[in-house]
């Protein structure tokens, strides 16, 4: 009876989650995100996932997704999804940048991500700077295909789940690259289908539903396949194509509620200027 009773609910939570995404805007969402999310939490206490970004123990986290919610996924005290918990996860166990505090370029900026970072570069501000093309929520407003950046800007660049939404993916990633110091970093990730060789791409198809049954979503442009990380390394950057979340045990996948994506790590040459 209880485990009906738990379908049941986790199924009309999925609906309304659902329809609450492709009903509102996203800035008004990105507005509205931060006390609304939290009182659906009320309805998850329990401790039986933890967050590695805010500590908040849920018996489970709140399902999302535009199209087929997927359980387990979204935090709902600091919003994280699967994908920020595994990237957090790297920032803080392989990297120097609690400590070194790099110049940060956040494009697209993800609240739980952008909350903690703020956190962590709060005594040099000015060092962290989030970026997007209309979030009311980052420092600066600019196509990422076109960045107002100088050459060399930054050490650091997180750019996330932006490269399948862009018309020119290639010329996104040259930016990226350009902005980058020499010897700098990032992290960029999009959604990777590694059934497939070649990413796909077909801008023919205008059919909303049919843009949502080929690219997953109606206002994706593209599905990136395994030559994902020849595609940055086309850019000029060398590329780390990482399983990081095969480095943890079970029960830490578990517990963190962490997904089976990739972590690609892209560097720029020192005597790249």
């Amino acid at each position: 009876m209880q485990s009906v009773k738990h379908a049941a609910n986790l199924w009309m939570m999925k609906r309304l989650i659902k329809l609450i995404l492709n009903i509102f805007p996203r800035t008004l969402l990105q507005r509205a995100a931060g006390w609304a999310v939290p009182l659906l939490g009320i309805f998850y206490l329990g401790r039986g996932r933890e967050c590695p970004l805010c500590g908040a123990r849920r018996r489970r986290f709140l399902p999302y997704g535009y199209v087929t919610p997927r359980e387990d996924a979204l935090c709902p005290r600091c919003l994280s999804l699967e994908r920020h918990r595994l990237l957090w996860l790297y920032l803080e166990r392989e990297t120097s940048l609690g400590t070194d505090r790099p110049r940060l370029l956040h494009a697209a900026p993800e609240v739980a991500l952008m909350r903690r970072l703020r956190r962590l570069y709060s005594d040099v501000p000015e060092r962290y700077v989030t970026a997007d093309l209309e979030s009311p929520l980052a420092d600066m407003h600019f196509d990422i295909q076109q960045m107002p950046l100088a050459d060399g800007s930054f050490d650091v660049v997180i750019c996330n789940h932006i490269l399948e939404h862009v018309e020119d993916d290639r010329c996104a990633l040259r930016e990226i690259f350009r902005v980058m110091r020499g010897g700098g970093w990032g992290i960029i990730l999009s959604p990777v289908d590694l059934s497939r060789a070649e990413t796909f791409e077909d801008d023919t198809v205008t059919d909303r539903e049919e843009r949502t049954r080929l690219f997953g979503q109606y206002d994706h442009r593209r599905v990136y396949g395994r030559d994902y990380a020849s595609r940055l390394a086309e850019a000029g950057f060398e590329v780390e194509d990482r399983d990081y979340a095969a480095e943890f045990s079970a029960a830490e996948r578990t517990l963190y509620a962490l997904p089976a994506d990739h972590i690609y790590i892209v560097r720029k040459p020192v005597n790249k200027s």
